[in-house]
């Protein structure tokens, strides 16, 4: 039996080994209780933007914490929250004007699922109470969020006997750089308009990561595609959820993904980066439309209220990391560590390897078979790089402050770990 009652997530718990302990972090670094230091390759399930320690987001917390830790947003309301939805009404694209707080990314898919749902029911379509997703699609892990995952291959397929049905439209296949006329391209825009042709009748609405399946297998696809998924859903009023909890603040090389497709959402949920990982929190913003359709008594009142939404905490220190992407030319820094993936990623090849992907922060190498990584997570540790497989693949998405050195030491380990079989 283990010897900590902590039972840790997607892991086999059988055998074990005792996980290396945290003491603190600075930057990039995660700093051991052995004296070891490790780059990590994965900020933090891709959320610490700003690594760890930032004296910025640390100062925020130490302000806020010394004037009020917590209060319900039921009837009452503060100024972090007041501020922090003014920022994001600001910052994400046009259309989006109204936000409602949550705690996790996968309870801010839940608000919006029963957001347009909701709506569609009080718009008198009380028929359309399904949504299309994607295949390789992961939006979370709660039981709403596991229903518009992948049903086959996804990571929750055990439970799809069990799970509310929706509507599923295979995953583009063309890639994010393809022309116009790019015959898979042209293939995967007839399949998208096929599925919405045979499902629109019961659709509240369409949702997806835009131009980056993250957790379903890093694809990378399109912008073309995500401007025919927004035409479509305007043709059959299909309301259009934009899942940028991995994609938003910079991930994919602008501040949000969408706005590489010039296409704005009904409904947009964010997380992760949000707070630069130092709390959660998740955004669920919505259009002026949306809102308007909750309009009423108290039978069209929103049905949804996490505890700990709109928490001072987190909502402070959410301002400051925006503060400092802003101030710190980011978008500048991404662009910079871009390049160095393209350079080091591009051109790899080893037995093995399938293909390598590079988009924004994001490097990925795709292997042939996942057993061909069995045992990557410890080669990298004993490099002194924390790095982790999923599935197929192997891949990094650093914080926005490392140094192009020290990503080229994560690649290092990344390629170094296929010459060495």
């Amino acid at each position: 039996m283990p010897s900590s009652p902590v039972w840790y997530p997607y892991t086999p718990m059988q055998n074990l080994p005792e996980p290396p302990l945290v003491e603190s972090g600075q930057g990039a670094w995660i700093h051991l209780a052995d004296g070891r230091k490790l780059l990590d390759a994965t900020s933090a399930w891709w959320c610490l933007i700003h690594g760890y320690r930032h004296p910025t987001l640390d100062a925020a917390l130490h302000e806020q914490i010394d004037q009020l830790s917590h209060v319900m947003l039921g009837g009452l309301s503060h100024e972090p929250a007041q501020q922090l939805a003014r920022k994001l009404v600001e910052i994400t694209p046009p259309g989006l004007e109204q936000v409602f707080f949550s705690d996790s990314g996968s309870v801010g898919i839940e608000v919006a699922m029963k957001m347009a749902v909701q709506y569609q029911l009080q718009n008198g379509q009380p028929q359309r109470t399904r949504l299309l997703s994607v295949m390789r699609a992961y939006h979370g892990d709660t039981s709403g969020c596991m229903a518009l995952c992948d049903p086959e291959e996804g990571m929750h397929q055990l439970f799809t006997g069990w799970l509310q049905p929706h509507h599923f439209t295979p995953a583009p296949r063309a890639a994010f750089d393809a022309p116009a006329d790019d015959p898979l391209l042209q293939e995967d825009l007839a399949l998208l308009e096929a599925s919405f042709a045979r499902h629109h009748e019961s659709l509240a609405a369409f949702i997806v990561e835009p131009l980056l399946q993250a957790a379903g297998g890093f694809n990378m696809y399109s912008p073309l595609w995500l401007q025919e998924v927004r035409r479509l859903c305007d043709d059959y009023g299909v309301l259009l959820i934009f899942d940028e909890i991995a994609t938003g603040f910079g991930r994919t090389g602008s501040l949000f993904a969408c706005e590489q497709a010039q296409v704005s959402p009904d409904i947009m949920v964010l997380s992760k980066g949000l707070t630069g990982g130092y709390l959660g929190l998740a955004a669920t913003l919505a259009t002026q439309k949306i809102f308007e359709g909750f309009y009423g008594g108290p039978e069209r009142a929103f049905m949804h209220g996490p505890t700990f939404m709109g928490n001072p905490l987190a909502c402070r220190v959410a301002l400051a990391s925006i503060q400092v992407f802003e101030e710190e030319d980011y978008l500048n820094k991404i662009a910079r560590l871009n390049q160095v993936l393209h350079e080091e990623l591009d051109d790899f090849s080893a037995p093995g390897v399938q293909a390598t992907r590079v988009l924004g922060a994001t490097g990925v190498i795709e292997v042939t078979h996942p057993e061909l990584l069995k045992g990557l997570s410890g080669y990298a540790l004993n490099q002194g790089v924390w790095l982790r497989s999923f599935g197929s693949y192997v891949y990094t998405m650093p914080s926005y402050v490392i140094t192009p050195e020290e990503l080229r030491e994560i690649t290092r380990v990344m390629k170094d770990y296929f010459r060495q079989k």
